[in-house]
């Protein structure tokens, strides 16, 4: 399912965040958004995922606009998991999971066979069949993470919005949680869009990566073409020295700022 952003203009009140995006995600892609603190990144994807209508431009599913589209069946499509999520401390993972089948359920019928069925698959599939019992506050911060994806999974949607998945937890929750999301894309042939600060886990995560900048997409293309020192120096004002990684995916080293002000300028 193809994901498209045509001239999309957002902000809140009078403040334009967003000023004519346009960008494309391919079918079965996962294309992360990179970019300072402040340059729109969660405002786009809160507009794609309609929790923010655009103030010009649209967003098309497939050619469809979603800002369109009836609630329920766009649940069915696309799914977003925000930065910041709550629910009852006493909710199980099980439970959680099960509310990814509200928007295929019919009004006032519980789940039937099928959602069953959904509901086991996706606690195999984020390795959470043992820990189905257990309440939401007991869990670590990566488990937690992991029974929030796999609720956005029981939607079975075609395509997935992620807000910061990693934030909040150490390197080792952070790599897993991103191994999931690659597994995921490549078993289910998930498109994916999301925002990561860690630029090295975006490169080694992403098909390409789309750095913002003063309210545009300053830059979209694979990993290798965007982790480059000018690059890096244009969008997020540092010096970098830049790594052949594992598999030739480019890594960097922070090594100045070019900030007014900073390394003795």
């Amino acid at each position: 399912m193809k994901l498209e952003m045509e001239g999309l203009t957002a902000g809140y009140g009078g403040k334009r965040v967003l000023d004519g995006i346009s960008l494309s995600v391919k079918k079965g892609e996962i294309l992360t958004l990179i970019g300072p603190n402040g340059c729109g990144k969660s405002t786009l994807l809160k507009t794609v995922g309609r929790i923010l209508r655009p103030q010009g431009g649209c967003v098309l599913l497939d050619g469809k606009s979603v800002h369109s589209m009836n609630t329920a069946e766009l649940a069915k499509q696309m799914a977003l998991l925000p930065q910041t999520h709550s629910a009852p401390e006493d909710l199980t993972v099980e439970q959680l999971v099960r509310y990814g089948r509200f928007p295929h359920r019919k009004v006032f019928c519980g789940l039937d066979s099928h959602d069953c069925e959904v509901v086991e698959n996706v606690l195999g599939m984020t390795r959470l069949e043992g820990l189905r019992k257990r309440n939401l506050s007991t869990l670590s911060g990566g488990e937690r993470q992991r029974a929030w994806i796999a609720m956005t999974l029981a939607q079975e949607p075609e395509v997935l919005l992620l807000d910061e998945p990693t934030t909040f937890l150490d390197v080792c929750c952070q790599f897993e949680v991103l191994e999931l999301i690659r597994m995921l894309n490549r078993t289910l042939n998930l498109t994916i869009l999301m925002v990561l600060h860690d630029l090295n886990l975006a490169a080694r995560c992403s098909h390409r990566l789309a750095a913002v900048k003063n309210a545009r997409i300053r830059y979209c293309g694979p990993p290798a073409e965007i982790i480059r020192p000018e690059v890096l120096e244009d969008v997020f004002e540092i010096k970098a020295e830049i790594i052949d990684g594992p598999d030739h995916i480019p890594c960097f080293i922070p090594v100045a700022s070019c900030k007014k002000g900073g390394d003795g300028k």
